[in-house]
């Protein structure tokens, strides 16, 4: 075992350990009245039951997934792959995949586990002020963020030690990371819209009442959601971005070592060391996070952006110390920084177009005052501009890692980008447990003031997950063309020739999955939403008293309803990623898969951030108008807004955030089904 392996497990070790140490403080602060603990009860059994119900179907796909990897890959049936694996394990990718997707299932429940009880520990927090319960919420977060990458790190070392560094085996451990990803990000997306659109449309239009009033039996549903959806999703999504960069960069470590001068072992290896670095940054970037009473929007921006600013300065000193001791070369430290610095421009453009704390969207939200119709033409306009700047961010840190380290140096910026994910997550993941604790005051008839609290936490939290997706899809670019260079690699694909017809064809469906897939997902949220309005409808209109709060809301049966709709509408989204690169390069080649791989990267990674920030901008409009402005809640404008604010919803919540992960998963599927399309 190589000593950097050997501090990778150690760094993997002292995350979880921390993780455990802030879970421990998160459960131990108080529950808060009977009223409080029943509310948080509803949602922590709801959450569980959706992830119960999810987990037993996925076991079921990977299942059979193994079974198809051992048989084609690692046995090779079909006698189409060149075998050169020095593993003595026969079914060495098939485990692989194993270890991968139980891992990324289990990031995700570890996350929610802890989300589901720091929401009602925030609501009691948020009672004695501002900073206690930004505390407590991101302290929730930052358990979520440091079980990812102590999760991830200590995964995918083991898997490396076993197989003696073999990628091709190695990948397997991805493809599992992915495949749970994207379920979970499209399924729990499906549920918490589904519940989200359902009780804004009949609770906030049509009864003209407050948002999380108890009253609407949609409520606890939506609570259930931002965890299922938020929590466990993003959770699983960034485990497997951080997989898959490691993964990438093994593989073309031997592209760098020609170009670097260093052996291929080193190179191998070497991201293994920046995330070790990381982990200690993160931990350190953690403590810094604090606010005072009364904060305005920018004071708690900058109260994370101090943590996560802190925690990139400190992997770049220590990278840059180790590899000048280790002897590397100092071209690794550039790329790394750009890695750092890409992820930051990204989430500061991502943010500049959805908080309304900039121009455009104060500009959107006035808009509203003409009606529906022209801040929806506003917001998909703000949705389209916005892909202007992560664009030309993307395209200079490819070209500028590429001239340091060329293919490796890609996959290395990636790596770097994620490096501080144990804080940058925490940021992304406490947003859900404010929203919950917002509701959670409603509902339990608490102060006006500890909602106001919340609500700043609220605000502040639809900020960073802006911020967040446009990290995470930046990320998920550079990954993806990683795995595709990898990919290329693996198959003895030099070039592509777009004159090739196939090729042509290849980069054709390629462009089409992202709108496929995007198109699958709106539609899914739109039949899962249309049966919980109706089943709010029906309760306001059969439970006597309901609307006059003298009878209780049916809050299991909306659960359940949003429960069947993601279950039954996840499935057909997440087997064309998967099956549609197979099918193509069987049938027409290496090639054409190449091709594919470039057009869905191309087109999706737009396509995601239009997504996401569009949806961002439109909820964040819906919040200035709440807050006071252009009329306020019940004007005309603010109607408007919400309705900007539903179709929003599925945008930034479902099909946005689930692109990236298509992006690599038909990657990841490329590199390790790869071998067998060779003629």
């Amino acid at each position: 075992m190589e000593l950097i392996q050997i501090v990778a497990l150690v760094a993997s070790l002292v995350s979880l350990t921390f993780a455990a140490f802030l879970a421990y403080k998160v459960v131990g602060k108080d529950e808060g009245n009977d009223q409080i603990r029943f509310i948080g009860k509803a949602i922590q059994d709801g959450a569980m039951a959706f992830l119960s119900r999810e987990y037993r179907l996925l076991a079921i796909f990977v299942a059979i997934m193994a079974v198809i990897l051992a048989v084609f890959v690692d046995l090779d049936v079909t006698g189409r792959i060149d075998k050169q694996s020095t593993s003595s394990i026969p079914v060495g990718t098939a485990i692989a995949y194993l270890v991968g997707a139980f891992g990324s299932g289990l990031a995700g429940f570890i996350g929610m586990s802890i989300a589901v009880r720091a929401n009602t520990r925030t609501t009691v927090q948020a009672m004695q002020g501002l900073n206690p319960a930004l505390r407590v919420a991101f302290n929730s977060g930052a358990v979520m963020g440091m079980s990812v990458v102590g999760l991830a790190l200590i995964g995918v070392t083991l898997m490396l030690i076993v197989f003696s560094n073999d990628a091709s085996i190695v990948a397997g451990f991805g493809f599992g990371a992915s495949s749970i990803a994207l379920f979970a990000r499209v399924g729990g997306g499906i549920f918490t819209k589904a519940a989200d659109v359902g009780a804004d449309l009949v609770g906030k239009i049509e009864q003209g009442i407050p948002e999380d009033d108890p009253r609407n039996p949609a409520t606890v549903a939506d609570n259930v959601g931002d965890n299922v959806g938020d929590v466990a999703g993003m959770g699983a999504d960034l485990f497997e971005s951080y997989v898959g960069s490691i993964i990438a960069t093994v593989a073309l470590a031997a592209v760098g070592a020609s170009f670097l001068g260093a052996k291929t072992l080193e190179l191998q290896l070497f991201p293994l060391l920046v995330a070790s670095i990381g982990i200690i940054a993160s931990i350190i970037g953690t403590f810094l996070v604090r606010t005072g009473e009364g904060a305005d929007m920018g004071r708690l921006l900058w109260s994370l952006r101090t943590g996560i600013f802190s925690a990139g300065a400190l992997v770049l000193i220590g990278t840059g110390g180790l590899i000048v001791l280790l002897g590397l070369d100092f071209n690794l430290f550039w790329v790394v920084l750009i890695g750092l610095v890409a992820g930051q421009l990204i989430g500061t453009a991502s943010e500049y177009y959805t908080s309304y704390e900039y121009s455009p969207t104060k500009k959107l939200a006035e808009q509203s005052e003409t009606g529906p119709a022209t801040i929806m033409i506003g917001g998909l306009g703000l949705g389209m501009i916005s892909t202007v700047i992560p664009g030309l961010v993307i395209i200079v840190a490819m070209w500028l890692s590429y001239e340091f380290a060329e293919l490796y140096g890609i996959a290395l910026a990636a790596v770097g980008m994620l490096s501080t994910l144990g804080i940058t997550l925490a940021t992304d993941a406490y947003g859900p447990v404010a929203d919950n604790a917002g509701g959670i005051a409603e509902q339990a008839g608490l102060d006006p003031e500890v909602r106001e609290r919340t609500d700043a936490l609220d605000s502040l939290g639809n900020t960073t997950a802006a911020t967040g997706k446009g990290f995470a899809i930046g990320s998920a670019v550079l990954t993806a063309l990683a795995l595709m260079a990898a990919y290329a690699q693996a198959v003895g694909l030099q070039t592509l020739d777009v004159m090739n017809v196939k090729v042509m064809m290849g980069l054709i469906i390629g462009a089409i999955m992202p709108f496929l897939f995007a198109a699958l997902t709106m539609q899914a949220v739109g039949r899962a939403a249309y049966a919980m309005v109706q089943e709010v409808r029906r309760q306001f209109r059969e439970i006597e008293g309901l609307l006059e709060g003298t009878a209780d809301a049916d809050y299991a049966r909306a659960v359940d309803i949003s429960t069947q709709g993601a279950m039954k509408e996840m499935v057909m989204p997440g087997l064309i990623a998967v099956v549609v690169p197979i099918v193509v390069g069987i049938i027409l080649g290496p090639g054409a898969l190449g091709g594919l791989l470039v057009g869905s990267i191309a087109t999706g990674f737009l396509f995601a951030i239009m997504m996401a920030n569009a949806g961002g901008a439109w909820d964040n409009a819906k919040k200035y108008i709440e807050a006071g402005n252009l009329g306020g809640k019940g004007s005309d404008q603010h109607s408007a807004a919400v309705v900007g604010d539903t179709v929003g919803d599925p945008f930034k919540d479902t099909s946005g955030p689930a692109l990236n992960i298509l992006l690599k998963l038909m990657s990841i599927v490329a590199l390790v089904f790869g071998p067998l399309f060779i003629a």
